[in-house]
């Protein structure tokens, strides 16, 4: 099957073998033309599997059918920043002439996007924070909206979030096309996501909570003072080209980044207390390749869209089993092998069980008693090295040293 199988007109399927995009993802083949017929959707794909172009390529066709329409057209809402920004670039690089489409963030400059907003951006794409700020300014006009995305429906819905969103679609037109995209979903979200639906397709390409099958995924438990030397222990022992080190708190991503430079790694950090230009330099530099190793909170899970990243190192557990998807599904894309690796406490044990519930997989757990290690009481995939050095030298694959 190609894109031109799917509905979609010579000028996006010529993008897309422009860009090297030959043949459709399983999402995009059962979405694209669902959304072209103008029905809701509930999409479920894991990370890195074209979401994004599932729903803009077919938006972007329908808005070129009637481009005499002025105004704000659709509205896209993004949980983060950096995911805002990266479909903001995608609607760029796809949309045809004639049609505009802006980010709407926090952290950025207010005069450049109240500027886009007064010019009548056909598409709007926004985390809710500022999307309010200009709402309540009365800058926005959503009269003619005729498309809702929620990028990330998960997070978008939570409890967080939820609140900005019931007030944001009290002011968008009743009558308008849904389109709810996610890589996790659970029973409690997808209640509140079928109130805002009308009679939605579902698609599900992926088993809900699977993580992508090219990951390998490891889990080493060790003591709370023993993580830092675990941590430098495995990267200076692994031969990697990019690694994500997630972190719990944004204090903790600043502790972790200052060891990490101390040691002459080359690394960087990203969090909410980071202004915007600083998240996007170090976003440019891990994807550059002059950092090699990127600490983060979970702010990046749903923000970084980079094919290299090689390991993702869980250095707290996440709060939410479905974060734990999110993160280690920013390796093992683009149909490379990636690496998951994730630090655990004893006290955290049923954090790393209700991970496995969710993913329907066992995790295996590899002990080192040299950091604190301990054998999970009914683990029967726990195993125990005998030296600590050749086990993690091991369990990355990689040359020994550097």
């Amino acid at each position: 099957m190609t894109f031109k199988d799917l509905g979609l007109l010579p000028v996006f399927t010529d993008k897309c073998e422009q860009m090297g995009y030959t043949e459709p993802t399983p999402v995009q083949k059962q979405a694209i033309p669902v959304v072209l017929q103008g029905g809701d959707i509930f999409a479920s794909a894991e990370t890195g599997t074209g979401k994004t172009a599932a729903f803009l390529l077919p938006i972007l066709q329908m808005l070129g059918n009637n481009k005499g329409k002025p105004g704000t057209r659709v509205l896209i809402l993004s949980p983060t920043r950096e995911l805002a920004n990266q479909t903001e670039a995608a609607c760029r690089e796809f949309a045809p002439k004639g049609i505009s489409c802006t980010a709407i963030i926090g952290g950025a400059g207010y005069k450049r996007q109240m500027d886009s907003l007064r010019r009548g951006a056909n598409i709007i794409i926004a985390t809710p924070g500022r999307l309010i700020d200009f709402m309540d300014q009365g800058l926005i006009d959503f009269k003619g909206l005729t498309h809702l995305v929620l990028d990330e429906a998960d997070r978008m819905l939570d409890m967080g979030f939820l609140p900005s969103i019931k007030r944001i679609s009290k002011v968008i037109p009743a009558k308008r096309q849904t389109l709810f995209f996610s890589a996790t979903m659970s029973s409690e979200i997808e209640h509140i996501a079928y109130a805002m639906l009308n009679d939605p397709t579902y698609v599900e390409v992926s088993p809900r909570g699977k993580a992508s099958g090219l990951i390998e995924q490891t889990a080493y438990p060790v003591a709370q003072q023993s993580k830092m030397p675990l941590l430098l222990d495995l990267l200076e022992r692994e031969d990697f080209d990019r690694v994500l080190v997630f972190t719990r708190t944004k204090r903790g991503a600043d502790r972790v980044a200052h060891v990490l430079e101390k040691r002459e790694h080359k690394s960087n950090r990203i969090h909410g207390d980071r202004s915007q230009s600083q998240r996007e330099a170090a976003l440019r530099s891990f994807k550059a390749g002059h950092t090699n190793v990127l600490v983060a909170t979970d702010v990046a899970a749903r923000g970084i869209d980079i094919d290299s990243v090689s390991h993702v190192i869980n250095y707290d557990i996440p709060e939410a089993p479905e974060d734990y998807v999110h993160r280690i599904g920013r390796t093992g894309r683009a149909g490379n092998k990636g690496t998951a690796i994730t630090l655990f406490t004893l006290a955290e044990e049923h954090s790393m069980r209700a991970i496995e519930r969710l993913t329907g997989e066992r995790v295996e757990r590899i002990v080192l008693p040299d950091f604190g290690g301990h054998h999970a009481p009914s683990s029967a995939s726990t195993k125990k090295a005998g030296s600590p050095a050749r086990k993690t030298f091991r369990s990355f694959g990689g040359r020994r040293g550097r």
